[in-house]
């Protein structure tokens, strides 16, 4: 009888986990209410919540703020989310979903405000931030949802992101567990629309004509968006011209693309907006969640662990960075980007053996997280995870590769004098980003072949002979540039390139261009890092100095971490160009208001690298011994 009901049991087990997962399912098994709840001023802030049936045992929390709309609205109808993305097995574990619009977003009360400053001081009830309207909510919800055991985690990428992080900086005793992914966290410096300066014009644009239109009320109706006039987007940037050009097609009402155009340097206005700034004794467990080509956001997830690492040392802080574009850890499989696959569904690893496990332990009680690494890192071309104690690995050996005469990398510098190489930028046919005609920035480009920039006379190529040895590089890339140029300003693009042996090719046909033909990855020219930088900012982002004409100058700045190997006989390419299009606005290649200066003052400029042994232009890499 005993093993008969054993077998019962289990047969009943196993019949609920198999069953599908759909609006059905989550109708039959979950009970969506709508509430409006008030903060300590007195707005109210919509939330929907998504409870268990099930009343057997009490349930934990997870929760998503959000700027883009907890839609569906109406307690009749089901967020897709729940059941399309890995969600689902919260379902099944039975957690309490919460989404809620934020302040003077969709159906919330209130004035939005984009990155609302962190306020560590608040002393009256007016003094709000969404780290007070997160602790608000959640004290509203573990007195009012039945059923709750009182543990919130909180999770969300990108902009909810940054709302996860002022979650865990709101100090209520109920939020247990925090994975911040794909933060928003800082930008002027590394996150959306600025690069170490330089105006990342096609993200900003596209997001700010309709994200940035306002909301005189709350509404369900979402914002109107920019009717372009063409479908290539190169084109049309190009065709648009200086930046106080799209100021005009943006009108007068959007409030943050006004304060773009107004805070041209790194100011205070910046800096009090950074997330950064109040990660000082964090009370719940944090997992920090990002991509390696995260072509939105690859900056905020390694430094909002870094931040938390130095300033609230006791906190329980982990990271995870994988092979994904943004959001790619919930939204893809993870075994491939564009043209590069990584041998493994990475996503569902993640999903599998870290993130549940995560929330499970802490909001629940249930399984351990021993073996989960304080960084759980994927290194590409490799194609493996490790777990490592830290993030960069003490291992890491800074180690300069030098620019040589005829086109070469090397680890050693050479004896040449006055050597240099030279090219033309010109702002009236800028380097474009990608090989394709689109009508869109593509997530893609972020692994692209780049064979494309190394026929480009305006790109300068450097590439070692081919690898005795792999090379792995863990952590942040310095670029130490030895500049000449015949203007007062320049922008200065470094990549980081993997090139692949001439015979090489994948074993089994998947995913590529062509019609969903294999790519020729033949010698292919697979991008691991790239980055921008704004020369003005060379000294300081707060102060911007012009160059002086023809003079040797240092420009030196430091590209987002990677994770990557190298591998015998491949070889290492670094690509040196001056605009980076429509990626990043061009630069008049002057010293003047790049936001307000009008299409006659792009000039071009003549840049010379030196790398001789007097001024030695390096890459410094992480190299991981």
């Amino acid at each position: 009888m005993l093993r008969y009901l054993t077998f019962y049991f289990v047969f009943i087990q196993l019949s609920f986990f198999s069953q599908t997962i759909n609006e059905q399912w989550v109708k039959e098994h979950y009970t969506k209410k709508e509430y409006a709840i008030t903060m300590r001023d007195g707005v109210k802030l919509f939330t929907a919540v998504y409870a268990p049936k099930d009343t057997k045992e009490k349930h934990p929390f997870l929760m998503v703020r959000t700027p883009y709309s907890c839609a569906p609205y109406g307690e009749d109808k089901i967020q897709g989310r729940l059941y399309d993305f890995h969600w689902k097995e919260y379902l099944k574990e039975g957690y309490i979903f919460v989404f809620q619009d934020v302040r003077g977003r969709w159906m919330s009360e209130g004035t939005f405000m984009d990155v609302r400053p962190f306020n560590p001081n608040k002393k009256k009830k007016i003094d709000i931030d969404e780290a007070s309207d997160t602790y608000d909510a959640v004290d509203w919800l573990v007195k009012n949802i039945p059923g709750n055991n009182g543990n919130v985690g909180v999770f969300g990428t990108s902009y909810p992101g940054f709302y996860s992080t002022m979650a865990a900086l709101s100090g209520h005793p109920a939020i247990k567990a925090v994975s911040p992914q794909a933060p928003v966290t800082e930008w002027f410096l590394g996150d959306d629309f600025h690069h170490n300066g330089a105006f990342m014009l096609g993200d900003a644009f596209n997001f700010y004509s309709g994200f940035g239109q306002p909301r005189p009320k709350p509404t369900t109706i979402g914002p109107k968006e920019f009717n372009y006039y063409t479908t290539d987007a190169y084109k049309f940037y190009l065709e648009t011209g200086a930046v106080k050009n799209f100021t005009k097609l943006m009108g007068d009402s959007i409030l943050f693309w006004k304060d773009l155009m107004n805070h041209p340097n790194y100011d205070a206005w910046w800096k009090e907006r950074d997330a950064r700034t109040g990660c000082v004794n964090v009370k719940p467990a944090i997992l920090t969640v990002g991509g390696l080509f995260d072509a939105e956001d690859c900056y905020g997830a390694w430094h909002l662990y870094e931040a938390i690492e130095k300033q609230s040392p006791a906190t329980n802080n982990k990271i995870v960075m994988g092979p994904w574009f943004h959001g790619g850890w919930s939204k893809s499989d993870g075994s491939y980007l564009g043209n590069v696959r990584f041998g493994s569904k990475t996503a569902k690893y993640f999903q599998d053996n870290i993130e549940i496990p995560f929330f499970n332990y802490y909001l629940k009680g249930k399984g351990s997280i021993d073996k989960l690494a304080e960084a759980s890192i994927f290194f590409t071309g490799e194609n493996t995870w490790r777990s490592l104690s830290i993030w960069p690995p003490k291992e890491v050996i800074s180690t300069p590769v030098y620019f040589n005469d005829h086109a070469t990398l090397s680890f050693t510098k050479t004896n040449s004098t006055n050597a240099f190489t030279e090219y033309i930028s010109d702002p009236s046919k800028p380097v474009p980003y990608t090989e394709d005609v689109l009508d869109h920035r593509t997530r893609e480009y972020m692994t692209d072949d780049q064979r494309f920039a190394s026929r480009r006379t305006d790109v300068i190529t450097f590439k070692t002979t081919a690898l005795e040895n792999d090379i792995t590089l863990a952590g942040a890339i310095t670029a130490d540039l030895k500049v000449a140029l015949s203007t007062t300003d320049a922008d200065f693009v470094v990549k980081i390139i993997d090139v692949f042996p001439d015979d090489y090719k994948y074993d089994t046909l998947a995913f590529g261009k062509g019609n969903g033909k294999e790519y020729l990855m033949n010698g292919y020219e697979m991008l691991v890092r790239g980055e921008i930088m704004r020369g003005r900012f060379r000294n300081s982002f707060e102060k911007p100095e012009a160059f002086e004409p023809n003079k040797i100058t240092n420009v030196k700045f430091e590209l987002p971490d990677v994770a990557h190997t190298f591998k015998k006989g491949h070889r290492l390419m670094i690509q040196v160009q001056s605009s980076w299009f429509p990626l990043a606005d061009r630069n008049p290649q002057q010293f003047i208001d790049i936001y307000r200066c009008d299409d006659k003052d792009f000039i071009k400029s003549d840049i010379k690298l030196y790398h001789d042994e007097q001024h030695a232009s390096s890459v410094v890499l992480p190299v991981l011994k």
